[in-house]
């Protein structure tokens, strides 16, 4: 809607999203809470907020990310999330026993109390003729009614609610995959001495998603307003590659699967990683990535001043309040205070969405997360 000439109401939930994506200064500070699947809860900290609020557990308030409806509308979240990951039939996966299971892609995966922790990378000291004859995932084996159900939820969503989308991840990235699949050691040292290995091995994942982004967002794509990925390029003190060697061998496969996405929904790309991806910014965004996820303040450069500095024409920041120091260890005023700042960096014209440094932890004390959205809402407000 033109509201230089239309009504001139309060923005709509959907029009701040809007306004936050062209960075312009909405009504209303976007609020997410477990809509990117990388912004909700792990462990009990889900069940501490809701003995906080006084909440009793019912399967039936629980969205696709694991969180309780009640939670979202008492902090007045903005987002919902919608979709998932599509299960092949016909995979590797198998449960080995209680504590140790084997997914689709045949990474062995131990419970180690918190995590499935990876254990086994099957194709460790492999070659590109084992990856031919590796027994990959079918994506051609997903039951199309499993999407459809999430295409379903997506629609009653968009058609009877207000909320802001997002479409979870279908797929892994490549990057990641490769590190887990072959172990870091091995994959990255194949990016500088066995760039053949690297490009098949792409190519092939590269092959998975789109037939997945056929199934998934060929369904859910009208139905959403922002997307998701995620694809782990750093650690918290650099990238795992150089940005030339992102360029050469990365971006072209998550540029070309961003723009196979776009063939089917017009909402903004979200991506997420993790770590210190500073100098990767340039390339993310060129790729087509329009929101980042989730700039965990690791460093000096990606701390909220830097990053609005040097990019915040560029991107649209999502996440940012800190679950390493000041959610788990500060008081409720503590996190207030550190909203109101990165608020007051980050959100004057638009170009932010509040949420985590990433899923909120169990460290993480319930009165924190009340805090941190409660702080939100009231330290953004329109002028007049």
């Amino acid at each position: 809607m033109d509201r230089a000439n239309g009504p001139k109401g309060p923005m709509t939930r959907r029009e701040c999203f809007q306004a936050t994506l062209e960075h312009r200064r909405p009504d209303r500070l976007v609020l997410d809470l477990a809509g990117c699947p990388l912004s909700g809860f792990e462990g009990k900290s889900h069940q501490r907020l809701m003995d906080l609020l006084g909440y009793a557990p019912d399967p039936g308030m629980l969205g696709p990310n694991g969180v309780d409806e009640r939670i979202l509308a008492y902090l007045d979240i903005d987002t919902r999330g919608v979709g998932g990951f599509p299960t092949p039939r016909k995979s590797l996966a198998r449960q080995v026993s209680p504590t140790v299971v084997i997914d689709e892609w045949g990474i062995e995966r131990t419970w180690t109390g918190l995590y499935w922790d990876i254990t086994r990378s099957p194709l460790a000291g492999a070659d590109v003729d084992d990856l031919e004859r590796y027994p990959w995932p079918e994506p051609e084996s997903i039951d199309i009614r499993e999407v459809e159900a999430m295409r379903d939820r997506a629609r009653t969503l968009f058609e009877e609610t207000d909320y802001v989308l997002c479409a979870s991840h279908p797929v892994l990235g490549i990057l990641e995959l490769g590190c887990w699949i072959c172990g870091f050691e091995d994959f990255l040292y194949r990016t500088l001495a066995d760039e053949a290995f690297v490009h098949r091995f792409f190519d092939i994942i590269l092959g998975y998603q789109k037939k997945v982004i056929d199934l998934y967002y060929g369904l859910l794509g009208p139905y959403c307003h922002y997307t998701s990925s995620g694809d782990d390029f750093a650690t918290q003190a650099n990238s795992f590659v150089s940005p030339e060697t992102f360029d050469d061998l990365v971006k072209p496969y998550f540029r070309e699967r961003i723009a196979y996405t776009k063939k089917y929904t017009k909402a903004a790309y979200l991506h997420h990683s993790c770590g210190q991806v500073f100098h990767l910014v340039p390339s993310l965004v060129d790729c087509g990535v329009e929101i980042l996820n989730p700039i965990q303040p690791v460093s000096p450069l990606m701390s909220a001043e830097s990053l609005k500095s040097h990019y915040g024409r560029d991107v649209c920041f999502h996440g940012g309040i800190d679950t390493q120091t000041v959610l788990p260890f500060g008081t409720p005023d503590d996190v207030a205070q550190e909203v109101r700042r990165v608020v007051g960096l980050m959100a004057e014209d638009g170009g932010y969405i509040l949420a985590a440094a990433h899923n909120i932890q169990e460290d993480v004390p319930p009165e924190n997360v009340v805090a941190m959205f409660q702080a939100g809402r009231t330290a953004f407000r329109q002028p007049g």
